[in-house]
Protein backbone atom coordinates (compact mmCIF):
# COMPACT_ATOMS: atom_id res chain seq x y z
CA UNK A 1 0.00 0.00 0.00
CA UNK A 2 0.94 2.99 -1.10
CA UNK A 3 0.31 6.25 1.21
CA UNK A 4 2.43 9.04 -0.39
CA UNK A 5 0.09 11.40 -1.41
CA UNK A 6 0.83 13.72 -4.24
CA UNK A 7 -1.26 17.28 -3.95
CA UNK A 8 -0.21 18.26 -7.67
CA UNK A 9 -0.94 15.55 -9.27
CA UNK A 10 -4.82 15.86 -8.05
CA UNK A 11 -4.92 19.51 -8.99
CA UNK A 12 -3.53 18.36 -12.47
CA UNK A 13 -5.70 15.74 -13.21
CA UNK A 14 -9.25 17.87 -11.84
CA UNK A 15 -7.88 21.01 -14.65
CA UNK A 16 -7.50 18.10 -17.28
CA UNK A 17 -10.83 17.05 -16.40
CA UNK A 18 -12.62 20.59 -15.81
CA UNK A 19 -11.35 21.26 -19.37
CA UNK A 20 -12.38 17.81 -20.85
CA UNK A 21 -15.84 18.03 -19.69
CA UNK A 22 -16.23 22.09 -21.09
CA UNK A 23 -15.29 20.96 -23.93
CA UNK A 24 -17.60 18.17 -24.55
CA UNK A 25 -20.69 19.96 -23.24
CA UNK A 26 -19.95 23.16 -25.30
CA UNK A 27 -19.84 20.67 -28.42
CA UNK A 28 -23.32 18.54 -27.42
CA UNK A 29 -24.91 22.39 -26.72
CA UNK A 30 -23.52 23.67 -30.40
CA UNK A 31 -23.82 26.84 -29.57
CA UNK A 32 -22.89 28.28 -26.23
CA UNK A 33 -19.32 29.03 -25.11
CA UNK A 34 -18.01 28.76 -21.53
CA UNK A 35 -17.12 31.75 -20.42
CA UNK A 36 -14.27 31.07 -17.70
CA UNK A 37 -13.75 33.49 -14.71
CA UNK A 38 -10.38 32.69 -12.64
CA UNK A 39 -10.27 34.19 -9.04
CA UNK A 40 -8.16 33.96 -6.47
CA UNK A 41 -8.45 35.22 -2.96
CA UNK A 42 -6.59 34.87 0.47
CA UNK A 43 -8.46 31.21 1.20
CA UNK A 44 -7.67 30.02 -2.52
CA UNK A 45 -7.86 29.90 -6.42
CA UNK A 46 -9.93 28.63 -8.91
CA UNK A 47 -11.48 28.34 -12.37
CA UNK A 48 -15.48 28.87 -12.49
CA UNK A 49 -16.82 28.38 -16.21
CA UNK A 50 -20.16 28.77 -16.47
CA UNK A 51 -22.32 28.68 -19.95
CA UNK A 52 -25.71 30.46 -20.15
CA UNK A 53 -28.46 30.32 -22.62
CA UNK A 54 -27.21 27.74 -24.89
CA UNK A 55 -28.79 25.94 -27.66
CA UNK A 56 -29.36 22.87 -24.78
CA UNK A 57 -28.09 24.29 -21.85
CA UNK A 58 -30.10 27.00 -19.78
CA UNK A 59 -27.34 26.83 -17.46
CA UNK A 60 -23.99 24.60 -17.50
CA UNK A 61 -21.65 24.84 -14.59
CA UNK A 62 -18.03 23.60 -14.48
CA UNK A 63 -15.57 24.46 -11.19
CA UNK A 64 -12.24 24.12 -10.48
CA UNK A 65 -11.30 25.10 -7.07
CA UNK A 66 -8.36 24.61 -4.39
CA UNK A 67 -9.25 26.22 -1.23
CA UNK A 68 -6.77 26.07 2.14
CA UNK A 69 -7.47 27.05 5.53
CA UNK A 70 -6.00 27.49 9.02
CA UNK A 71 -8.71 26.08 10.43
CA UNK A 72 -11.57 23.03 9.36
CA UNK A 73 -15.08 24.55 8.92
CA UNK A 74 -18.28 23.63 10.96
CA UNK A 75 -19.29 21.64 8.02
CA UNK A 76 -16.36 19.22 7.89
CA UNK A 77 -15.33 18.99 11.39
CA UNK A 78 -18.56 18.00 12.78
CA UNK A 79 -18.27 14.89 11.25
CA UNK A 80 -14.32 14.52 11.84
CA UNK A 81 -13.85 16.01 15.30
CA UNK A 82 -10.29 15.29 15.87
CA UNK A 83 -9.59 17.49 12.99
CA UNK A 84 -11.26 20.93 14.53
CA UNK A 85 -8.57 23.22 14.18
CA UNK A 86 -6.30 21.78 11.99
CA UNK A 87 -4.92 23.05 8.92
CA UNK A 88 -6.17 21.84 5.35
CA UNK A 89 -6.34 21.88 1.65
CA UNK A 90 -9.44 21.28 -0.30
CA UNK A 91 -9.67 20.99 -4.03
CA UNK A 92 -12.27 19.45 -6.27
CA UNK A 93 -14.66 19.31 -9.62
CA UNK A 94 -18.32 20.87 -9.70
CA UNK A 95 -20.88 20.50 -12.06
CA UNK A 96 -24.58 20.97 -12.33
CA UNK A 97 -25.87 21.41 -15.89
CA UNK A 98 -29.39 22.22 -16.24
CA UNK A 99 -30.96 21.65 -19.95
CA UNK A 100 -33.52 23.81 -21.11
CA UNK A 101 -35.84 21.12 -21.99
CA UNK A 102 -37.33 19.26 -19.45
CA UNK A 103 -37.24 15.74 -21.33
CA UNK A 104 -33.17 16.50 -20.74
CA UNK A 105 -32.56 15.78 -17.09
CA UNK A 106 -29.95 17.93 -15.09
CA UNK A 107 -26.99 16.44 -13.84
CA UNK A 108 -24.50 16.85 -10.83
CA UNK A 109 -20.88 15.98 -10.74
CA UNK A 110 -18.46 16.66 -8.14
CA UNK A 111 -14.81 14.67 -7.71
CA UNK A 112 -12.92 16.20 -4.73
CA UNK A 113 -9.94 15.73 -2.60
CA UNK A 114 -9.30 16.97 1.31
CA UNK A 115 -5.46 17.24 2.93
CA UNK A 116 -5.29 18.23 6.59
CA UNK A 117 -2.66 17.80 9.10
CA UNK A 118 -2.88 17.30 12.62
CA UNK A 119 -0.73 15.80 15.38
CA UNK A 120 2.09 15.71 13.10
CA UNK A 121 0.16 13.24 11.03
CA UNK A 122 -1.86 13.87 7.45
CA UNK A 123 -5.37 12.97 6.90
CA UNK A 124 -6.34 12.99 3.75
CA UNK A 125 -9.72 11.58 1.66
CA UNK A 126 -11.26 11.60 -1.36
CA UNK A 127 -15.46 12.09 -2.55
CA UNK A 128 -17.45 12.28 -4.97
CA UNK A 129 -19.84 10.98 -7.36
CA UNK A 130 -22.34 11.45 -9.29
CA UNK A 131 -26.28 11.97 -9.52
CA UNK A 132 -29.44 12.59 -11.92
CA UNK A 133 -32.48 14.31 -11.85
CA UNK A 134 -35.37 13.77 -14.26
CA UNK A 135 -38.71 16.06 -14.90
CA UNK A 136 -39.82 12.64 -16.91
CA UNK A 137 -39.10 9.45 -16.07
CA UNK A 138 -37.39 6.90 -18.37
CA UNK A 139 -36.43 3.55 -17.25
CA UNK A 140 -34.07 3.01 -20.00
CA UNK A 141 -32.16 5.94 -19.20
CA UNK A 142 -31.92 5.37 -15.97
CA UNK A 143 -30.74 1.73 -16.70
CA UNK A 144 -27.82 3.03 -19.03
CA UNK A 145 -27.03 5.87 -16.34
CA UNK A 146 -26.75 3.05 -13.81
CA UNK A 147 -24.58 1.16 -15.48
CA UNK A 148 -22.09 3.19 -16.62
CA UNK A 149 -21.84 4.21 -13.13
CA UNK A 150 -21.54 0.32 -12.23
CA UNK A 151 -18.63 0.31 -14.79
CA UNK A 152 -16.98 2.94 -13.05
CA UNK A 153 -16.26 1.35 -9.96
CA UNK A 154 -16.46 -2.51 -10.37
CA UNK A 155 -12.74 -2.63 -11.14
CA UNK A 156 -12.11 -1.74 -7.60
CA UNK A 157 -14.66 -4.25 -6.04
CA UNK A 158 -17.54 -5.88 -6.86
CA UNK A 159 -19.25 -4.68 -3.74
CA UNK A 160 -18.76 -0.85 -4.39
CA UNK A 161 -21.80 -0.23 -6.89
CA UNK A 162 -24.46 -1.22 -4.64
CA UNK A 163 -22.41 0.28 -1.11
CA UNK A 164 -21.92 3.66 -3.42
CA UNK A 165 -25.22 3.98 -4.90
CA UNK A 166 -27.08 3.39 -1.38
CA UNK A 167 -25.17 6.20 -0.40
CA UNK A 168 -25.92 8.29 -3.20
CA UNK A 169 -29.84 7.61 -2.37
CA UNK A 170 -29.22 8.03 1.49
CA UNK A 171 -27.32 11.26 0.79
CA UNK A 172 -29.39 12.93 -1.90
CA UNK A 173 -32.81 13.06 0.30
CA UNK A 174 -34.80 15.81 0.80
CA UNK A 175 -35.93 14.92 4.06
CA UNK A 176 -38.42 17.51 4.62
CA UNK A 177 -40.65 16.52 1.40
CA UNK A 178 -40.07 12.86 1.81
CA UNK A 179 -38.63 12.41 -1.51
CA UNK A 180 -35.13 11.49 -3.54
CA UNK A 181 -34.03 14.23 -5.28
CA UNK A 182 -33.45 12.44 -8.44
CA UNK A 183 -32.83 8.31 -9.29
CA UNK A 184 -29.19 8.61 -7.72
CA UNK A 185 -26.19 7.00 -8.94
CA UNK A 186 -22.48 7.26 -6.92
CA UNK A 187 -21.51 8.93 -3.89
CA UNK A 188 -18.60 8.63 -1.81
CA UNK A 189 -16.70 10.26 0.94
CA UNK A 190 -13.80 9.83 3.70
CA UNK A 191 -12.60 7.40 1.00
CA UNK A 192 -9.08 6.44 1.12
CA UNK A 193 -9.01 2.68 1.02
CA UNK A 194 -6.24 0.74 -0.72
CA UNK A 195 -3.77 3.98 -0.44
CA UNK A 196 -3.68 7.39 -2.03
CA UNK A 197 -2.58 5.25 -5.70
CA UNK A 198 -5.99 2.92 -5.43
CA UNK A 199 -8.49 5.67 -3.92
CA UNK A 200 -7.35 8.39 -6.53
CA UNK A 201 -7.80 5.79 -9.42
CA UNK A 202 -11.29 5.13 -8.00
CA UNK A 203 -12.23 8.61 -8.06
CA UNK A 204 -10.82 9.40 -11.59
CA UNK A 205 -12.23 6.63 -12.84
CA UNK A 206 -15.78 8.29 -11.44
CA UNK A 207 -14.89 11.67 -13.40
CA UNK A 208 -14.04 9.94 -16.44
CA UNK A 209 -17.32 8.12 -16.75
CA UNK A 210 -19.93 11.00 -16.30
CA UNK A 211 -19.37 12.49 -20.00
CA UNK A 212 -20.46 8.57 -21.00
CA UNK A 213 -23.14 8.52 -18.51
CA UNK A 214 -25.03 11.76 -19.25
CA UNK A 215 -24.38 12.74 -23.16
CA UNK A 216 -26.59 9.26 -24.50
CA UNK A 217 -29.07 10.29 -22.54
CA UNK A 218 -28.95 14.51 -23.30
CA UNK A 219 -28.33 12.73 -26.80
CA UNK A 220 -31.78 10.78 -26.86
CA UNK A 221 -33.75 13.90 -25.47
CA UNK A 222 -32.49 16.34 -26.78
CA UNK A 223 -35.12 16.81 -29.75
CA UNK A 224 -38.22 16.29 -28.13
CA UNK A 225 -40.60 18.93 -28.31
CA UNK A 226 -42.35 19.94 -24.89
CA UNK A 227 -45.36 21.76 -24.25
CA UNK A 228 -45.55 25.16 -21.78
CA UNK A 229 -46.75 23.02 -19.05
CA UNK A 230 -44.34 20.47 -18.97
CA UNK A 231 -41.96 23.06 -18.94
CA UNK A 232 -43.87 24.68 -16.32
CA UNK A 233 -43.44 21.66 -14.39
CA UNK A 234 -39.99 21.12 -14.99
CA UNK A 235 -39.37 24.78 -13.12
CA UNK A 236 -41.83 23.61 -10.23
CA UNK A 237 -39.53 20.58 -9.66
CA UNK A 238 -36.16 22.51 -9.96
CA UNK A 239 -37.56 24.37 -6.92
CA UNK A 240 -36.79 20.53 -5.13
CA UNK A 241 -33.20 20.97 -6.60
CA UNK A 242 -32.35 24.47 -4.45
CA UNK A 243 -34.05 23.15 -1.35
CA UNK A 244 -32.06 20.77 -1.28
CA UNK A 245 -29.08 22.23 -2.25
CA UNK A 246 -29.07 24.89 0.41
CA UNK A 247 -30.67 22.96 3.38
CA UNK A 248 -28.48 20.12 2.95
CA UNK A 249 -25.48 19.74 0.87
CA UNK A 250 -22.63 19.47 2.36
CA UNK A 251 -20.64 21.00 -0.32
CA UNK A 252 -22.54 24.05 -0.28
CA UNK A 253 -21.91 24.72 3.40
CA UNK A 254 -18.36 23.72 3.60
CA UNK A 255 -17.60 26.22 0.57
CA UNK A 256 -19.34 28.88 2.68
CA UNK A 257 -18.38 28.38 5.82
CA UNK A 258 -14.28 28.01 4.41
CA UNK A 259 -14.58 31.12 2.56
CA UNK A 260 -15.04 29.73 -0.85
CA UNK A 261 -16.19 32.25 -3.28
CA UNK A 262 -20.20 32.59 -3.38
CA UNK A 263 -20.76 33.20 -6.65
CA UNK A 264 -19.08 29.95 -8.05
CA UNK A 265 -20.30 27.83 -5.15
CA UNK A 266 -24.20 28.97 -5.64
CA UNK A 267 -23.68 28.43 -9.74
CA UNK A 268 -25.75 24.86 -8.73
CA UNK A 269 -28.92 26.87 -8.53
CA UNK A 270 -31.13 27.07 -11.72
CA UNK A 271 -31.48 29.80 -13.50
CA UNK A 272 -35.13 29.95 -13.54
CA UNK A 273 -37.42 27.71 -10.76
CA UNK A 274 -40.98 28.57 -9.26
CA UNK A 275 -42.84 27.01 -6.41
CA UNK A 276 -46.54 26.35 -6.54
CA UNK A 277 -48.39 25.99 -3.60
CA UNK A 278 -49.46 22.28 -2.60
CA UNK A 279 -49.44 21.08 -6.49
CA UNK A 280 -51.47 18.02 -6.94
CA UNK A 281 -50.81 16.54 -10.02
CA UNK A 282 -53.30 13.77 -11.96
CA UNK A 283 -52.88 10.44 -11.09
CA UNK A 284 -51.14 8.52 -13.52
CA UNK A 285 -49.71 11.28 -15.10
CA UNK A 286 -46.31 11.37 -16.10
CA UNK A 287 -45.78 13.96 -13.50
CA UNK A 288 -47.54 12.33 -10.83
CA UNK A 289 -45.01 9.10 -11.70
CA UNK A 290 -41.92 11.06 -11.49
CA UNK A 291 -42.40 11.04 -7.69
CA UNK A 292 -44.39 7.39 -7.43
CA UNK A 293 -42.10 5.33 -9.75
CA UNK A 294 -38.59 7.15 -9.91
CA UNK A 295 -37.96 9.40 -6.89
CA UNK A 296 -37.56 6.61 -4.54
CA UNK A 297 -34.18 4.08 -4.09
CA UNK A 298 -34.89 1.79 -6.74
CA UNK A 299 -32.76 -1.23 -8.18
CA UNK A 300 -32.57 0.46 -11.41
CA UNK A 301 -30.09 -2.29 -12.67
CA UNK A 302 -32.46 -5.31 -12.11
CA UNK A 303 -35.12 -3.64 -14.77
CA UNK A 304 -32.77 -4.91 -17.89
CA UNK A 305 -34.44 -7.74 -16.78
CA UNK A 306 -37.48 -5.95 -18.34
CA UNK A 307 -35.59 -6.21 -22.02
CA UNK A 308 -35.46 -3.09 -21.94
CA UNK A 309 -32.14 -1.42 -23.32
CA UNK A 310 -30.85 1.93 -24.47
Amino acid sequence: MNNDVDIAQVSGYLKTLQDGICTALGKADGEGIFEEDAWESSSGQGRTRILQKGLLFEQAGVNFSHVEGHSLPAAASARHPELAGSPFQAMGVSLVIHPENPFVPTSHMNVRFFYAHTNDRPIWWFGGGFDLTPYYGYIEDAIHWHTTAKAAVEPFGSNLYPKLKKACDDYFFIKHRNEQRGIGGLFFDDYSEGGFETAFALTRSVGNHFLPAYLPIVSKRRTQAFSSGQRSFQLYRRGRYVEFNLVYDRGTLFGLQSGGRTESILMSLPPKVNWQYDRKDEPGSAEQTLVTDFLKPRDWLGESASGLSF
